[in-house]
Order: C-alpha cells, then sequence, then structure tokens
C-alpha cells in the first residue's frame, strides 16, 4: 500500500505508531537485505520507507 493512499491526519495516535512500527520492521528488512548484498526489488524502496516513517512522525507530532 503506498503511503499517498493513507491519510495520517485521519488516523489515531495508536494507528500512526502501529503503522510507523511496521514500517520501521519494513526499513530494518531492507537495510539487511542491502547489508548482506541482496539485491531489494526496488532500489528506491528504502528511501521512500524512511519518507513514510518522516510523514507519520510529523503526524503524530500535530496530534500532540
Amino acid at each position: 500500500m503506498k503511503m499517498k493512499d493513507i491519510d495520517p491526519t485521519k488516523m489515531s495516535k495508536e494507528e500512526l505508531q502501529a503503522k510507523m512500527l511496521e514500517l520501521r520492521k519494513e526499513l530494518i528488512k531492507l537495510n539487511a537485505q542491502t547489508a548482506t548484498g541482496t539485491a531489494p526489488k526496488n532500489p528506491r524502496q528504502i528511501k521512500t520507507t524512511k519518507k513514510n516513517i518522516a510523514r507519520l512522525m510529523t503526524a503524530l507530532k500535530a496530534k500532540e
């Protein structure tokens, strides 16, 4: 699912935290693939995952 399909402003704090945890796990997996030399399916996926985490963090700060 693309981040553009999700509106973080309409999500609750718990949903934002859950989605951020999911994205962080995905980022760890992608970084591990890169470290072991395995080519990821999409090379830009690491960059977009980091940006999506930043978007969620921004939305969380706005909710406080």
